[in-house]
């Protein structure tokens, strides 16, 4: 018996079976384009960070493939050096950025993610008085520019003697991230079925409880994607860290322009430092990469 889908194809030309292939497979080489594209600029940092300053200094990145080597050696060996990262390594300078950078980013994705699940769990499930004004008001954060925040917090951060530090600098991204993880959270935690919640009361669970049992777990692709959002825009920051952050140990992305002095006289140092500091990120990234798409695409299909 012919089903209807076989029925529809069969009603399809040869002409439009051939352009539908065509099209499918050119498509892939437009996205393989972009995507080589796309990392062109990683492989020139790497490669850059692996040359000698000397020869950065008379040829571009590319000459570290060699034309008339043979498959698969086509890189010429004579070009890599380790000595960047060891000089990199020996800078304390852009060691102690790495390590002040760390201290941020984690803190202020943890602190944002802790209280923005709390926040948004509040928001779709508990009843309060003027809840559904307060959530618009926490909406309406979402268009506050951060250039428009740095004078009075500047004034507020120094009058309690926390500008130019470490905690300063985390209680900003956790101020300027809480709108928008209390406005993803809050519309992720509403899709949950209210008779799961209406189960787990009636076995006695609290709202606490409740929460980190049920919701919690269920929530975790929402969780992970806003802890991504959140730990790239603390790590490659420089607005904030450079008005807020100590000047003598600032992080990584101030130090590594503090370093441009000249640029050849210290690109053994910028090279590696500026990969190393795009590299923890993407790392960071791939490792969650799965529940990041979950997150995304939560709520687009029912």
């Amino acid at each position: 018996m012919t089903t209807l889908p076989d029925v529809v194809r069969g009603k399809r030309s040869p002409a439009a079976r051939l352009a539908s292939v065509t099209g499918h497979w050119a498509v892939r080489f437009a996205l393989i384009v972009i995507a080589l594209l796309w990392l062109t600029p990683t492989a020139g940092l790497l490669s850059s960070s692996l040359r000698d300053p000397a020869d950065i200094s008379i040829s571009g990145w590319w000459k570290v493939f060699d034309l008339n080597g043979s498959f698969p050696w086509i890189l010429d060996p004579d070009q890599f050096t380790w000595s960047n990262y060891d000089a990199l390594f020996q800078n304390e300078q852009v060691m102690d950025s790495l390590l002040t950078t760390v201290l941020i980013t984690v803190p202020a994705t943890a602190l944002v993610v802790f209280v923005g699940a709390l926040a948004g769990y509040a928001f779709a499930w508990m009843d309060f008085p003027g809840r559904d004004w307060w959530f618009l008001a926490v909406v309406g954060l979402l268009v506050v520019p951060i250039q428009v925040a740095l004078i009075p917090v500047a004034k507020l951060f120094g009058w309690l003697g926390i500008f130019e530090t470490t905690t300063g600098v985390i209680l900003f991204h956790a101020a300027f991230g809480l709108p928008f993880a209390i406005f993803l959270l809050r519309n992720f935690f509403a899709e949950i079925p209210r008779e799961l919640l209406e189960a787990a009361r009636l076995d006695g669970a609290g709202e606490l409880r409740l929460f980190l049992r049920v919701v919690l777990p269920l929530g975790g692709p929402a969780v992970a994607s806003l802890g991504i959002f959140q730990f790239l825009w603390v790590w490659n920051d420089m607005l904030v860290a450079l008005i807020f952050a100590d000047s003598t140990n600032p992080p990584v992305t101030v130090a590594l322009q503090q370093q441009v002095r000249q640029f050849g006289n210290n690109i053994d140092v910028l090279a590696p430092g500026a990969f190393i500091s795009m590299v923890i990120p993407l790392a960071v990234f791939f490792a969650f990469q799965k529940q990041f798409v979950s997150g995304v695409m939560a709520g687009a299909v029912k």
